[in-house]
């Protein structure tokens, strides 16, 4: 029989993605924002007091200004219509998103991506995620081999395979976001072309055996730190490395730890308080600024 679900609504300033990242708790289902208010949402049965105090520990870390908040059970009917008014098609690019329960006209040159969101990451919908999605457009000319880590919905991955890559790995240690990603993607047709790994670059299976044309994370400041030079040995000599999940005080740093490891910052972006960058070794920028 399907749960119920706790709805927490936050009221204020703040960024659904920084709080996420705070909050740092894989049983969230679910998040969006509407106007003033960002919405989690947990199963009732990972719902308790300790939760809770996480909510109001990373509010404490995250709120520049007054904020309130309220917890409200949520029959799981509603918890589906509520996805299915908030979730609506999105374009980036030459990109149309979609969830299953909407239709799009797509046009010749448009790459459709079939997504039901499950997880509070990997729709599109936040900076993070949609400055990647446009500077993959960019990236891919054709039969690339793509390494994802922290593929969470696999969203970078599909695109990358839809526009052109001739196959992709995700890295993800959630093990839910990981059937979550293959379920993703099996909806969108690539399940012979991407493979889904539950771990990280430094389990034994895995350390050592990629040489990727091309890396993606979309993690928190922290995580990239620690793993950089994971990143950076996942990589072939002539690859790309494309990061994000960055806030804009925080890209000094990023840059630091991988100019300490041999890359160059070749090109960032910027939106909405958040930094995507992509780094090269120096040999391989090519006049690039």
């Amino acid at each position: 029989m399907p749960h119920d679900w706790v709805d927490v609504c936050i009221s204020g300033s703040l960024d659904a993605g920084e709080l996420l990242s705070r909050l740092d708790d894989p049983t969230v289902q679910g998040a969006w924002e509407d106007v003033a208010e960002i919405h989690l949402y947990w199963a009732q049965d990972h719902w308790n007091g300790e939760r809770l105090a996480s909510v109001r520990a990373a509010l404490s870390e995250t709120a520049s200004s007054e904020h309130s908040f309220s917890v409200t059970i949520l029959p799981v009917q509603d918890w589906n219509d509520e996805w299915a008014r908030s979730v609506k098609p999105l374009r980036i690019g030459r990109l149309v998103i979609r969830p299953t329960w909407e239709s799009v006209v797509v046009g010749p040159k448009d790459v459709e991506i079939v997504l039901d969101p499950k997880q509070a990451f990997g729709t599109g919908h936040h900076a993070t995620t949609r400055m990647l999605l446009e500077q993959l457009q960019e990236e891919i000319h054709g039969e690339e081999q793509v390494v994802d880590v922290g593929t969470g919905s696999a969203i970078l991955a599909i695109t990358a395979v839809k526009l052109g890559a001739a196959s992709a790995i995700g890295v993800e240690i959630d093990s839910v976001a990981v059937d979550c990603a293959r379920e993703a993607v099996v909806l969108n047709g690539l399940k012979e072309r991407i493979e889904i790994l539950c771990g990280t670059l430094k389990d034994p299976a895995q350390r050592g055996s990629f040489a990727a044309d091309l890396v993606l994370a979309n993690l928190d400041r922290q995580t990239i730190l620690d793993i950089a030079g994971d990143l950076v040995g996942s990589a072939s000599e002539s690859a790309s490395l494309l990061v994000s999940g960055i806030l804009v005080e925080e890209q000094d740093e990023i840059v630091d730890r991988f100019s300490g490891l041999g890359l160059a910052c070749s090109k960032r972006c910027e939106e909405e308080g958040w930094v995507a960058m992509k780094f090269l070794r120096p040999e391989s920028c090519d006049g690039e600024a």
